[in-house]
């Protein structure tokens, strides 16, 4: 039975650990890319006048078109916006253990902070600013409308 009460959703600001990993399911050849954030908090301890700055990593697991995107756009000190959800999951390590691991599933990613463009890049095309996981969650357009009209 599905709880209408409830919500599983992780909104994340911060920094790429290294280039996404990208690799290919083998049998449907579905992309999916892997990477960490690091989200950064900042503390003042009142009785030594002291700040404090503590950072967090997360895993991020990005599937199909969205996998591709980072493959192409991300980098390592880019800082993002991610938007999705908390999934854990269990496996047996070559010894038997049984392991978890806790991680974000991506459902959209938003480019921020500056990006420095080189010679070469400006004659590239630009990111675009955000991409949803799945194109089936951009709204349909309407009739008259031409492919290269942007959807929303």
């Amino acid at each position: 039975m599905r709880d209408i009460n409830s919500l599983n959703r992780v909104m994340l600001i911060g920094h790429l650990g290294q280039k996404p990993e990208i690799r290919y399911l083998p049998q449907t050849e579905r992309p999916v890319a892997k990477f960490t954030l690091a989200t950064n908090e900042r503390f003042f301890n009142p009785t030594t006048n002291e700040t404090n700055d503590r950072t967090e990593w997360h895993r991020i697991v990005a599937w199909g078109k969205l996998a591709e995107f980072c493959e192409k756009y991300l980098d390592r000190g880019r800082q993002i916006y991610v938007e999705g959800k908390l999934k854990t999951r269990n496996w047996q390590d070559k010894e038997g253990n049984k392991r978890y691991t806790t991680e974000i599933t991506a459902q959209t990613i938003v480019l921020l902070g500056k990006r420095e463009v080189t010679v070469e890049e400006q004659e590239v095309e630009s990111p675009p600013d955000s991409f949803p996981a799945e194109e089936s969650s951009l709204p349909s357009g309407g009739e008259g409308e031409g492919d290269d009209e942007i959807p929303f």
